[in-house]
């Protein structure tokens, strides 16, 4: 029934607004006070109006107006419109007075000059109305392609942002790689088998607007257990979460580069006291995600070279979550702190 509506809105609206005149014009014509009521009079009277009317409103909204699109020019549109609508008014009155006494003036209504003005002024009327339908159509199928248009780009925009993530996120787990591989430790094994689960997950699950919290806090469970391999254990990571993250929806990839940054610029297995606290809390319809972690000595340079994906995710949350997050963050002589607040 809605596709029906949406593909019909021109023709209905159209069909609406001669439904509403006809009844208008009928109420109007037998409330005349002294006027006896005949149906057959009625009716004849009324298709006789109605079929006037849409023929100069229609002559207008399908021949003169298109060309007045083209030409642009006011004066020819009044010229190629004034003729035809004088024309079809002089016919109206000759059928109307034929139909009222068959010229016998015994309807003194129809022979006045007030009738011709009004018949001349209620059609200029209605052609004037139909005729800006013709153009507020015309607008909202501009608005409809605008914005199918805006939202194609920031579509795209999303895409390509995303794509920085890939990336990005491959340098830093083929650094770890390395390191493990050079290392010859026992875990590289296992390290491969998590990023080709992380890999999958970056590829397939997460090309839709909206994917399952739970799978992102699942990508984010793999990506801390690289982290952890790489550290071997040394460094406290915490991860609590508490509230129901099931049948919850998210934009995919927004929570990791808060992660990602927590360990390249906060954590070291040569530094003691290096720590990571991950925190997520789901109530009523906000997710409060926040990243807390120590900081390293002399990291500004690494820090000014992560600004990039910073920027990535904050245009991210402003395409996704327009007027429904919260960043704050919080960068303290011994550690860094960041959290977010989405509405869902």
């Amino acid at each position: 029934m809605t596709n029906f509506l949406q593909r019909h809105r021109i023709f209905l609206l159209h069909l609406s607004f001669w439904c509403f005149y006809c009844s208008f014009y009928m109420y109007a014509y037998s409330s005349r006070p002294g006027r006896e009521i005949v149906l057959l009079r009625l009716l004849i009277f009324s298709v006789v109006q109605l079929s006037f009317a849409m023929l100069v409103a229609y002559l207008n909204y399908f021949i003169f107006l298109p060309r007045f699109l083209k030409h642009q020019k006011i004066w020819k549109l009044f010229l190629e419109f004034t003729i035809p609508f004088v024309v079809l008014i002089g016919l109206r009155v000759l059928l109307q007075r034929y139909l009222a006494d068959e010229y016998t003036h015994h309807e003194r209504y129809f022979y006045s000059t007030f009738y011709i003005v009004q018949l001349s002024f209620d059609t200029l009327l209605i052609t004037i109305f139909i005729g800006t339908l013709r153009f507020a159509v015309r607008w909202f199928e501009f608005e409809s392609v605008r914005k199918q248009m805006e939202n194609d780009k920031l579509a795209n925009e999303l895409k390509f942002l995303k794509a920085q993530i890939n990336p990005h996120f491959l340098f830093n787990t083929l650094n770890n790689l390395y390191y493990l591989a050079y290392s010859h430790s026992a875990n590289t094994t296992e390290v491969i088998a998590k990023l080709s689960q992380m890999m999958r997950y970056m590829i397939y699950d997460s090309n839709y607007p909206k994917v399952p919290l739970t799978k992102e806090i699942e990508y984010m469970q793999n990506y801390i257990s690289l982290e952890r391999l790489r550290l071997n254990n040394e460094v406290p990571i915490d991860f609590i979460i508490e509230g129901n993250v099931e049948h919850i929806l998210v934009t995919p990839l927004i929570f990791i580069t808060f992660l990602e940054n927590a360990f390249k610029h906060g954590v070291s297995a040569n530094t003691s006291g290096s720590w990571v606290k991950i925190y997520f809390r789901v109530r009523d319809n906000e997710i409060i995600y926040s990243v807390e972690n120590s900081k390293l000595k002399n990291t500004s340079s690494e820090v000014e070279k992560s600004g990039f994906g910073l920027q990535n995710l904050q245009r991210r949350l402003e395409l996704s979550y327009p007027g429904g997050y919260k960043l704050n963050s919080n960068d303290l002589p011994d550690r860094y702190f960041v959290q977010l607040n989405l509405s869902l």
